[in-house]
């Protein structure tokens, strides 16, 4: 039996993720309370401009939004820029971050459902977006013995995706990765009873054209399917990052009603474009959401 062979070295990929880990070892170096914004402070001043996240930015809000003042498009785009780097400052801290939120207030009305779904041994899936930090529900919930599993996407940066998954998995686990093996897991995972928390503000080449703030975005329908089809309760969730810039407020919505994919896919869009209109700097503009308009 041949030997498999390694993984071909990347020098780009390995520098890349030299001057990240680099980057997140100067966070690491300084206090919670202080690291958080300046994590935010290094991607709104620093990496975003290189990355030309500003201009993917207000070209969304132009298509969402095209008689949105020019200073108030500045300020969204500022505060969308510092609240994605305080999340990732706040993911490579897991375990100050998940002391920090796991007295966070809950509001809506999904708690108790999910709680008795659990104690009747039926699986939950946590729908949510790249909004406010979208771990806090997993932060919360395993602070209260009720470890939700994840479903995340691989970086194209293998160097990187090593520590980046093992910072995902410290807040709780299991955690699948997108594909056919992290699916076949993940299925067998719901039909156990167990929890996960997905994200599907995505563009997704071969989803469905629905509603999303006004105009169509493709969206995976694979959340309301599996909902469907193993019986899981489909909750949205989210974590609302409050003014003080560290400490969140997680919101869990009643679970949406076992319909249809399409109908239960665009009840999830429409809770997340809610909290979009609400919060407008709390989700990251800078996706291709809209990709083929913008």
């Amino acid at each position: 039996m041949k030997k498999p062979v390694p993984p071909q070295f990347q020098l780009g990929a390995w520098l890349q993720n030299l001057v990240l880990t680099g980057l997140i070892g100067l966070l690491r170096a300084l206090p919670y309370g202080w690291r958080v914004p300046f994590g935010g402070w290094l991607m709104r001043a620093l990496i975003a401009p290189l990355g030309g996240y500003g201009q993917r930015v207000r070209r969304n809000l132009a298509l969402i939004w095209p008689d949105l003042p020019d200073a108030r498009a500045g300020q969204i785009t500022k505060a969308v820029c510092d609240n994605a780097g305080r999340t990732l400052a706040e993911l490579y801290s897991p375990k100050e971050f998940k002391a920090l939120v796991s007295g966070a207030k809950v509001l809506g009305a999904g708690l108790d459902p999910i709680l008795q779904a659990q104690a009747e041994g039926r699986g939950v899936m946590l729908i949510s977006g790249h909004f406010g930090n979208h771990d806090i529900a997993r932060a919360v919930l395993s602070s209260r013995g009720l470890n939700v599993a994840a479903l995340y996407r691989p970086q194209s940066n293998p160097y990187f995706d090593v520590h980046f998954a093992a910072t995902i998995r410290a807040i709780s686990e299991p955690l699948f990765a997108r594909g056919r093996r992290g699916l076949a897991e993940l299925v067998t995972h719901l039909k156990k009873g167990g929890m996960v928390g997905m994200l599907i503000d995505q563009h997704f080449d071969s989803g469905a054209a629905l509603d999303f703030l006004g105009q169509p975005a493709m969206t995976s329908l694979s959340a309301a399917e599996m909902a469907l089809k193993y019986n899981c309760l489909l909750v949205p969730v989210y974590g609302i990052r409050l003014p003080d810039g560290l400490h969140f407020d997680l919101l869990v919505e009643a679970p949406i009603p076992h319909t249809d994919a399409r109908t239960m896919t665009q009840a999830l869009n429409d809770s997340l474009a809610a909290q979009v209109r609400l919060h407008p700097e709390q989700w990251f503009w800078v996706h291709r959401r809209w990709k083929g308009i913008t």
